[in-house]
């Protein structure tokens, strides 16, 4: 996986702006990651998607599944129960 490094320290991801922004925050599994599989299904190539959430398993299941299905992962940033995820289609 081709990944690029972001300096957070600012508190936001500088790479784009997104297209369609997804709020999971209060949901648990599967919900966070149906909504993201919804959202890579709705973007055209090359469009980001914000992910906000607040479920800790989903911070790293998200990930994981961005690859498998054929995304980039920009970013995660955050804590494990307050995170914002950044997926290029």
């Amino acid at each position: 996986m081709d990944s690029t490094v972001v300096d957070t320290r600012e508190g936001s991801c500088p790479i784009g702006d997104a297209k369609i922004k997804v709020d999971c925050r209060g949901k648990t599994c599967p919900v966070p990651l149906v909504e993201v599989r919804k959202a890579l299904k709705r973007t055209s190539p090359g469009e980001i998607i914000e992910v906000v959430g607040t479920h800790t398993p989903s911070k790293k299941e998200i990930p994981m599944a961005v690859e498998a299905l054929g995304s980039t992962l920009l970013s995660v940033e955050g804590s494990d129960t307050d995170w914002k995820i950044r997926i290029r289609r």
